[in-house]
């Protein structure tokens, strides 16, 4: 039986690779059917805001990866309730719809999981 994996992301989708490599980890498990969910902390919520122009500061959209998501199987999505409102974002405001957990839900989730894999 396949263990189960949680991915956090936790950087800004304009701050390095890390976002995308997160993104692409989430995509290869799907693919496999690994059973597995993504965690959006820290900075990596702003991944989940509408209308990113990647352009201006010469990085790729990550729009169609966490669009793609959901049709690789990925459709447990979580973020932390705490990160979203100290960047003034709020879970029905975000491109993906995503479950926004508290501290005590999120070390709930985290225990959840065979693997954890923070990037």
């Amino acid at each position: 039986m396949a263990k189960s994996m949680l991915i956090i992301s936790r950087q800004a989708p304009w701050s390095g690779p890390s976002a995308r490599e997160a993104l692409d980890i989430a995509l290869a498990g799907g693919a496999f059917d690994l059973p597995l969910a993504m965690l959006f902390l820290d900075d990596g919520v702003l991944q989940l805001m509408p209308a990113q122009q990647p352009a201006a500061v010469q990085q790729k959209n990550l729009a169609a990866n966490l669009q793609a998501l959901p049709m690789f199987g990925v459709e447990q999505l979580y973020a932390c309730q705490h990160s979203l409102a100290r960047r003034g974002l709020s879970a029905d405001s975000l491109e993906l719809s995503v479950q926004a957990l508290d501290d005590d839900e999120l070390k709930a989730l985290i225990a959840r999981f065979d693997q954890v894999v923070t990037l």
